[in-house]
């Protein structure tokens, strides 16, 4: 993905995400945000403990296991395509190794590492604002058994359309399950209908097993209410007795009792842990011994590695206090309960959200036109 892809990317967030916060209307009253991640700005959250700073040449990390030797992680971009590769840390983030892949990785997005100690890279991604002729035909998740040198391609197809993803998890059986990202509505789980198969060109069908709806919390993030909304990581207890799918604001965790993670999802009830004023929390993944949520935002480098404590299994948290009436409930469910508009405001609302979109836009293609002529009168990186 090249630096001009990956700006477009930027400021189309920003114009989906200006249409988001329009939508819902007036956000909640929030605290100042906090000029540090992991600050314990929301009320009960608990401030997060920086482990290290991973290497700066590791930039936009997108993905992370820990392993009994450090940590593993992947990028999603960089204006290199051959520096999009599998990272590999000591204890302290220091960089040990890389690994690349044999191919072009289009968008990796998320790690998950299996009990055997084999790698899954999810290259899942793919921006919902690509024209329809740039969405993906297939995605891929990308096997690396330990002590192999080289990851394995094996593609995907969704059986209802393209989408933009960035979780992963693995069931019982060690089965890749893929959540989507979405920045309107439940997020899809899929899963594989059939056994994986390497190097083919059509890929092997997913099913769509169920769905996510993250709640309306209120934590801090730098996407505001639409943050709450988008899955962007997962990850697996290294004892499989629990599965986390994260946001941009917050980590969810719930008890798998029998290997079934999209039972536990689509049935059971998560525990919450706020994950605030994360630059952009795409990561997550569970400590070695299982007490800790570690998290990296995909940023510039260095970046740190952040850690919060895991909820432990037990009896699920009884649901925050929210709106009794079913209509209510309903929409707090949904992640979009707001106030009754009359035609005027609706009017006024997608007025301003267009205008704000072009301008976002306008900047975009301003900063895309500098970037290009300043790497024609710079050297090659």
């Amino acid at each position: 993905m090249t630096g001009d892809t990956v700006a477009v990317r930027r400021f189309v967030t920003l114009v989906v995400t200006a249409g988001l916060l329009f939508s819902a209307g007036p956000a909640p009253a929030r605290a100042q945000p906090s000029p540090s991640p992991g600050t314990a700005a929301t009320p009960g959250a608990t401030p997060a403990e920086t482990v290290c700073e991973f290497d700066a040449r590791t930039a936009e990390l997108s993905g992370l296991v820990a392993t009994g030797s450090g940590y593993v992680a992947v990028n999603d971009s960089n204006d290199d395509p051959a520096a999009i590769r599998v990272f590999f840390f000591d204890r302290g983030c220091r960089l040990t190794r890389t690994v690349g892949y044999p191919s072009t990785a289009r968008d990796p997005e998320d790690l998950a590492v299996a009990p055997d100690g084999t790698l899954w890279v999810a290259d899942i991604g793919d921006n919902l604002t690509n024209a329809a002729a740039d969405r993906r035909r297939t995605v891929a998740l990308w096997k690396l058994p330990p002590g192999a040198r080289t990851p394995v391609i094996h593609r995907l197809t969704y059986p209802d359309g393209p989408h933009d993803a960035e979780a992963l998890v693995l069931d019982g059986a060690g089965t890749p399950v893929i959540v989507t990202k979405e920045p309107f509505g439940a997020a899809g789980i899929y899963a594989p209908n059939g056994a994986l198969q390497p190097d083919t060109a059509t890929g092997t069908p997913l099913r769509r097993a169920g769905t996510f709806t993250p709640r309306r919390t209120g934590t801090p993030n730098f996407l505001g209410s639409a943050g709450e909304a988008m899955v962007t990581g997962g990850a697996n207890a290294p004892d499989g007795a629990r599965v986390a799918l994260r946001t941009y604001a917050d980590a969810y965790e719930w008890d798998v009792p029998d290997g079934d993670v999209v039972k536990a999802i689509t049935t059971g009830t998560p525990r919450v842990t706020p994950l605030p004023e994360e630059p952009q929390g795409e990561s997550i993944a569970y400590s070695r011994d299982g007490t800790s949520l570690l998290t990296v935002s995909d940023q510039s480098g260095p970046a740190p590695l952040l850690r919060y404590p895991a909820t432990r299994p037990g009896p699920a948290a009884r649901p925050t206090a929210g709106p009794t009436a079913p209509g209510a409930a309903a929409a707090t469910r949904s992640g979009a309960a707001a106030a009754p508009r009359s035609p005027a405001q609706a009017r006024y609302l997608i007025g301003a959200a267009g205008a704000l979109g072009l301008a976002l836009v306008a900047a975009g293609v301003v900063a895309i036109g500098r970037s290009r002529r300043s790497r024609r009168g710079s050297p090659a990186p």
